[in-house]
């Protein structure tokens, strides 16, 4: 899924991306997107399609540039155990890489986004880090971005 936006923001106009994975099993090192060329990724969200077993799973994001250098995108979060269908967690950049991703609430997946930033990356992947073990839960994610140099772009890695 792709999407293409076009945003207007204190007077100036910018085009600003959405794309999303399918549903799926997160493990660790899991891509999720791969990105070419400079962006600056805007919002990053996983969402649960199908509920977790009581597995004491974490997720935090990270990337892996184009010369396999890795860096963390954010620390981890909070136990995934028993979330159900429709909880959500966003990427939250308040003033370090290393703040937890924020799950939302309860199963109706609404989140705060504080992410007015963002966070620019190069060419690489964005992948995930999966304490404890696997998810037994299926999950989608969504990046919303927008490109620093022409022909720039990101696209889910499955």
């Amino acid at each position: 899924m792709a999407v293409t936006l076009v945003e207007q923001v204190a007077g100036q106009v910018a085009t600003v991306h959405i794309a999303g994975t399918n549903a799926a099993v997160m493990s660790n090192v899991l891509s999720i997107f791969n990105v070419v060329g400079d962006v600056q990724i805007l919002s990053l969200v996983s969402e649960c399609y199908t509920t977790n077993d009581a597995t004491a799973s974490t997720l935090q994001y990270s990337f892996t540039s184009s010369n396999t250098t890795t860096a963390t995108l954010s620390g981890a979060s909070s136990t995934l155990a028993s979330l159900t269908a429709g909880y959500a967690l966003i990427l939250q950049a308040a003033t370090a890489l290393t703040t937890a991703p924020l799950i939302s609430s309860n199963n109706a997946g609404v989140v705060l986004n504080t992410n007015p930033r963002g966070i620019r990356v190069p060419t690489g992947t964005v992948k995930l880090v999966i304490g404890v073990g696997s998810t037994t839960g299926t999950w989608k994610h969504y990046i919303r971005w927008e490109p620093l140099e022409q022909g720039a772009y990101v696209a889910p890695a499955f």
